[in-house]
């Protein structure tokens, strides 16, 4: 996979890496794990609420 930044986020991934004596691929990685679970747990969530909120629509459909 190739992840196309701008120069000044290749410059501000690098500053991070660099600072924190990570590789820039690493720093990348948390950041993607980070999101997917972010992200994750949100879309979760969201579709817990709607579930909740048609309950009575789904199990009529389910029927």
């Amino acid at each position: 996979m190739i992840i196309r930044l701008d120069a000044g986020d290749r410059a501000q991934l690098a500053d991070l890496a660099d600072a924190s004596g990570r590789a820039p691929e690493d720093v990348a990685r948390e950041a993607v794990q980070r999101y997917l679970r972010d992200e994750r747990a949100r879309v979760g969530a969201e579709a817990a609420r709607l579930a909740q909120r048609h309950d009575a629509l789904l199990k009529r459909l389910g029927q």
